[in-house]
């Protein structure tokens, strides 16, 4: 009998255990069943949603209601739904629906006055001004109530282009709770509604209010004036800067006309009011002056980049930034020197060295000389005596990899192929994952091409195509299509090895044996696919030694034979910039960087040519 009562209470057990396995599995069950209809109520939701928007956008405005209307009813504090479903029927011209969806709620508490606004407006849409003037007035008496209501109210009158009623509503909150500034948005209508002097006012007002809002401001600002100082705009602003000026001398005022200069490229006169700023700010800060430098620099404006650069030396103590001005200075007179001036050139590099010396931190200088007695000088063993001499310094592996770079590029030009590959390679695999390695590795297939050894060229090529540095991911493209294409169509790679020839000449700075070689190109190989690489090739080289109008008719023959391949965007590019830059005629300039736009939109020139089309065109450019 024990043993009959102990099975008894083992099967009670187990029948519990049942019962408690089927409800726990229930519980989850129902939980589960809870979810999924929740997600497919959610989904059927977004769907409504996403799908009441597309009708909207498409113009499909009966269907948009439709949906509008329903998810309206179900989330009925939803403003949006609300908005859209009024914006439908007042497209609909179902004037008279949105009266009987609004009239009921406008008493009710928390109920949005920018729909007090809406409905004025749907009143206007009928010529019922009365009732309109009347709707946007309560509107706008709502805000007594709650200051807060400015933003919505006004923007809603913004939208509807009832810029003197948003006026009123900004002003308005202004009044009741000064601390909410608001001021911004008051310019932006005086913007639109064309009241220039006034907008400028407003937001130099702003800025002098809080400085942070500058940047803003200034891009704000940026919209309504051009590069041309006889511009309307461009004087009004100059007089508001003037006026701030004499009535409080801030330095503000200093910086902002010297902003207004550099926009007018009167780099002169941003100098003198960077002066200005230096000597009467308690924190001078001699990098703006190096900034105006290099922003003149590169305008071309030599003249006025040198005097600012030598202002520098004379006037900091940094001899860091002393030596960096000192090298931008020999930089730019590089680039219009003749043979002439090497001698006072390498003079000016003699002093500098003699005083900071070479040390890790003049690395920058000690490459620069180099690279000066080697592609100016041609004095190859100096310029190597010289960078092996700084390898000797505690450098760090940066500055080491830059000085072997250079060092590689040197014994490039003495056509010394295998010991610069070998510096290529030590700096590939001590940065690797740097864009230095990269830069070492591009010069590696570079390096190659111009000793013909192609197969090997491509094969770095390749690796750098989805370089992250854009640069060196197009660079390498294009030399990779030009190895690959060629070699295709010409198995003995006879125009190929010209090309290459010709390239390593124009890199040794002999310019014109490189145009003679890529001439042979030209006439050699008319009519194959390397004959545009070298009209772009000479076109440059051309450009390069003055010679603009062959260059010209270079580039022109390309976009004329070669119009549908690689180089056609090039080709239009250099023409744009030919004329805007050599041959002064800015309406051609204008012409070809449309074509760009137009017809090359992917065009890695594509941004920079709409940038310069629309401002020759004459608007306003960020």
């Amino acid at each position: 009998m024990p043993g009959f009562f102990c099975f008894l209470n083992n099967l009670n057990y187990f029948f519990i255990s049942v019962v408690l396995s089927l409800e726990k599995r229930l519980y989850f069950l129902k939980h589960f069943l809870i979810i999924i209809t929740f997600l497919i109520g959610f989904k059927t939701f977004a769907q409504s949603d996403a799908l009441a928007r597309q009708y909207f956008e498409d113009g499909s405005f009966e269907k948009a209601a439709l949906y509008y209307e329903k998810l309206y009813a179900k989330n009925p504090n939803r403003a949006d739904y609300l908005q859209y479903l009024i914006e439908c029927h007042q497209q609909l011209e179902k004037y008279e629906l949105v009266e009987s969806i609004l009239l009921p709620k406008i008493n009710t508490p928390f109920f949005p006055p920018n729909f007090l606004v809406e409905l004025g407006y749907n009143y206007a849409l009928q010529n019922k001004d009365d009732e309109a003037k009347k709707y946007y007035e309560l509107a706008i008496n709502r805000i007594n109530e709650n200051p807060g209501y400015a933003f919505v109210v006004g923007n809603s009158f913004k939208k509807k282009i009832l810029l003197d009623y948003a006026l009123r509503t900004y002003r308005r909150s202004m009044e009741l709770t000064p601390n909410n500034n608001l001021n911004l948005e008051i310019a932006r209508i005086y913007g639109e509604q064309g009241k220039i002097e006034k907008m400028f006012t407003s937001y130099l007002d702003l800025i002098n209010n809080n400085r942070a809002y500058k940047p803003n401001i200034l891009r704000n600002i940026n919209q309504f004036i051009g590069d041309d100082p006889e511009e309307e705009n461009n004087i009004l602003l100059k007089k508001a800067l003037l006026k701030k000026s004499q009535a409080d001398p801030d330095v503000l005022w200093n910086e902002l006309l010297s902003w207004l200069f550099i926009q007018q490229k009167q780099f002169r006169s941003a100098f003198a009011q960077e002066k200005a700023i230096l000597k009467r700010s308690e924190l001078p800060n001699i990098q703006r002056l190096v900034d105006l430098g290099l922003v003149s620099l590169e305008e071309n404006d030599f003249e006025i980049a040198t005097t600012v650069f030598e202002y520098v030396i004379e006037n900091t103590s940094n001899r860091s930034l002393q030596l960096r001005a000192n090298l931008y200075i020999i930089d730019f007179e590089l680039q219009q020197a003749s043979e002439k001036d090497y001698a006072d050139i390498n003079e000016k590099y003699k002093v500098l060295i003699q005083e900071f010396g070479n040390y890790p931190e003049t690395i920058e200088l000690q490459a620069g000389y180099a690279k000066f007695l080697a592609f100016y000088m041609d004095k190859i063993d100096d310029a190597q005596e010289l960078l092996k001499e700084s390898l000797k310094l505690p450098l760090n592996r940066f500055q080491k990899a830059n000085i072997k770079i250079t060092l590689a590029d040197i014994l490039v030009y003495d056509e010394k192929f295998n010991q610069a590959l070998i510096y290529y390679s030590q700096v590939q695999k001590s940065l690797k994952n740097d864009v230095i390695a990269q830069t070492a590795r591009f010069k590696v297939a570079k390096t190659s091409f111009y000793k013909g050894d192609f197969d090997w060229s491509l094969t770095q090529l390749k690796v750098l195509r989805s370089s992250t540095t854009q640069l060196i991911a197009n660079d390498a493209m294009q030399l990779s299509l030009l190895i690959s294409d060629n070699s295709l169509e010409d198995s003995t790679q006879t125009a190929l090895k010209i090309f290459a020839k010709a390239d390593l000449l124009a890199y040794q700075n002999k310019d014109k044996s490189a145009i003679d070689l890529l001439d042979k190109i030209i006439t050699d190989h008319k009519g194959e696919s390397i004959e545009d690489e070298a009209l772009l090739k000479q076109g440059k080289l051309l450009e390069k030694s003055g010679q603009y109008d062959r260059a010209r008719l270079n580039y022109i023959k390309i976009i004329e034979f070669f119009a549908f391949d690689i180089l056609a965007d090039d080709a239009l590019y250099a023409l744009g910039e030919l004329y805007k830059n050599h041959l002064n005629d800015p309406e051609k300039a204008k012409e070809y960087y449309e074509k760009i736009i137009l017809d090359h939109a992917d065009s890695i020139f594509a941004v920079d040519a709409r940038k310069k089309y629309r401002k020759l065109r004459g608007d306003a450019i960020n």
